[in-house]
C-alpha cells in the first residue's frame, strides 16, 4: 500500500499542478488567452497585468495550494520527506508544463512557495522577501533567481535535512529550464543575438531589456 501511494501521490501532484488557474480566470473574466499577453506565461503576474489586479490573490493562493497539498499529504501519510519533495516538485512541473494546456504554463514560484510552507517553512519568507524587493525595484525575476540560489545557505544555517538541499536544487533547476524553454518561444538564429536572448531569459526571464514593454505586450 505504501509503495503504491509513493507512486500515486506524485502522479496526482503533477495533475493538480497542471490545473491552469490563471488561464481559467483570464478566460472567464476577460475572455483572453493569457499565453498571448505579456510574458506569455500562465501566471498570477500576468493576471495582475492583464486581467484584474485583485485576482492575483485568489490565483496565487490556489497556485500555492497546488504545491502545499501533495507535500502535506505525503507527510501526513508517513511517506517520508523524499516523497513530499518529489510530489512538490512534480506539482511545480505540472504548473510549468500543464498537460491540460499542451505543456505551456507558468513559472512555478507560487507553487514553490506552497511546497516550501510544508517542507521548509523558513524558505517561504526568504523567497517572499526577495520577491517583494524585486517588486519594489520594478523587476522581480533576477531577485527570484537570487533567492533560490542563496536559499541553500539558509538551509545549512538552520541545519535542515539534506533532502531540503535537493528540493532547493530541484526548484532552481526547474526555474532555469522554464526560463530557457519559455513556453517553446523560438530563439533568434545562431549568433550574438541568440546568446543575448539566452542570457536575458536566464537572468531576467524575458527576451528584451525593457521590462515594462515586455509584460505589457498584447496580440
Amino acid at each position: 500500500m505504501i509503495g503504491a501511494l509513493r507512486f500515486l501521490i506524485p502522479v496526482l501532484a503533477y495533475l493538480l499542478g497542471s490545473i491552469p488557474t490563471a488561464y481559467i480566470v483570464a478566460q472567464r473574466v476577460r475572455g483572453i488567452d493569457l499565453r498571448r499577453y505579456g510574458s506569455g506565461t500562465v501566471s498570477g503576474s500576468m493576471v495582475y497585468e492583464h486581467v484584474a489586479r485583485w485576482l492575483v490573490i485568489p490565483v496565487g493562493l490556489f497556485d500555492m495550494a497546488k504545491g502545499a497539498l501533495p507535500a502535506w499529504l505525503s507527510l501526513r501519510l508517513n511517506l517520508g520527506l523524499e516523497t513530499a519533495v518529489i510530489s512538490g516538485l512534480l506539482a511545480v512541473a505540472g504548473h510549468n508544463w500543464p498537460i491540460f494546456l499542451r505543456f505551456t504554463g507558468g513559472r512555478g514560484l507560487g507553487t514553490f512557495m506552497g511546497m516550501l510552507l510544508v517542507i521548509f517553512p523558513w524558505g517561504f519568507p526568504w523567497l517572499l522577501a526577495f520577491l517583494a524587493l524585486g517588486f519594489a525595484l520594478g523587476d522581480s525575476a533576477p531577485w527570484a533567481l537570487i533567492s533560490l540560489l542563496s536559499m541553500p545557505l539558509l538551509a545549512r544555517w538552520l541545519n535542515a535535512p539534506p533532502m531540503i538541499d535537493a528540493a532547493i536544487a530541484g526548484m532552481a533547476l526547474l526555474t532555469l529550464i522554464k526560463r530557457l524553454e519559455a513556453n517553446r518561444r523560438p530563439l533568434p538564429l545562431p549568433g550574438s543575438k541568440r546568446w543575448a536572448v539566452i542570457w536575458l531569459r536566464l537572468i531576467f526571464d524575458r527576451d528584451i531589456r525593457d521590462h515594462q514593454t515586455w509584460i505589457r505586450r498584447k496580440p
